[in-house]
């Protein structure tokens, strides 16, 4: 009878103070983390009183994106053409004030794709060896850079557009 009482115990302990989920970490769901973090730091005090005014803003600031940021707008319902909506469920924790990570843990919840989306390794030019990439690495580079190449067929010829354009965006990398 005591050692049902001490393990019946136990097992209220553990159930009241073992998390039951673990934070999420910045890398397990980046683009969600680092979007919902700037996008809160655009809202004005007024704005965060109301979670409607979030989500008005929210399309606002969507249309605006680009790239995976847009993917993560399209998930939530922020664009025109988004299949589905859970706004709600990005804008009444902002009127909160639940930090970005907590935020993106609810949505996780309720669409697990959202933390599916990753930043693409960034390719330092200064320091990388041009000519051992390979054509989609360069073609990158200037997709980056929002730079084409016009007439490009060879290798040669994208290392040759990358070399020119290197002292207009090399600075800001260094």
């Amino acid at each position: 009878m005591e050692t049902q009482i001490l393990y019946i115990s136990l097992a209220v302990f553990l159930a009241i103070f073992t998390p039951t989920s673990l934070a999420l970490k910045e890398e397990d769901c980046e683009v969600c983390i680092k979007t919902v973090r700037r996008f809160a730091e655009t809202l004005t005090d007024e704005l965060k009183k109301d979670h409607k005014l979030i989500e008005a803003e929210f399309k606002k600031f969507c249309k605006e994106q680009k790239n995976k940021e847009q993917r993560f707008c399209f998930y939530l319902g922020g664009l025109e053409d988004s299949a589905t909506g859970i706004l709600n469920e990005l804008s009444r924790p902002l009127s909160w004030s639940m930090p970005a990570d907590k935020v993106c843990e609810k949505l996780k919840k309720k669409d697990a794709q959202i933390c599916s989306l990753r930043y693409e390794k960034q390719i330092d030019v200064n320091s990388v060896d041009l000519k051992k990439l390979k054509v989609r690495d360069l073609k990158k580079i200037l997709n980056d850079w929002d730079e084409n190449c016009e007439g490009c067929i060879e290798k040669t010829d994208f290392i040759k557009r990358i070399e020119e354009l290197k002292p207009k965006y090399a600075h800001s990398e260094l």
